[in-house]
């Protein structure tokens, strides 16, 4: 049996071109999981363009299936201390 572990919760992120402009997002995001000691709970997964452009950056908080758009650092974190801290 292998020792391979899946996280607790999970931060997806655009990274299309104009989503992974907001860099800032994803450095705030694996910072708090790490300042938290969650780097085994929760995880980052960078994916592939979804085609909302025009609102970016976009992120989705797993399980609880919360999506964000047109977000800014502020939102990120109230959103971050709400599904990944207080949950």
């Amino acid at each position: 049996m292998s020792n391979l572990h899946f996280p607790e919760k999970s931060i997806f992120i655009c990274d299309g071109s104009k989503c992974g402009k907001h860099k800032e997002i994803r450095k705030f995001l694996k910072e708090a999981i790490k300042d938290n000691g969650l780097k085994d709970r929760v995880e980052i997964v960078k994916i592939e363009c979804t085609d909302r452009c025009k609102h970016a950056p976009i992120l989705c908080f797993q399980p609880q299936n919360q999506w964000l758009s047109d977000t800014s650092i502020w939102e990120v974190e109230k959103v971050f201390k709400k599904l990944i801290l207080e949950e």
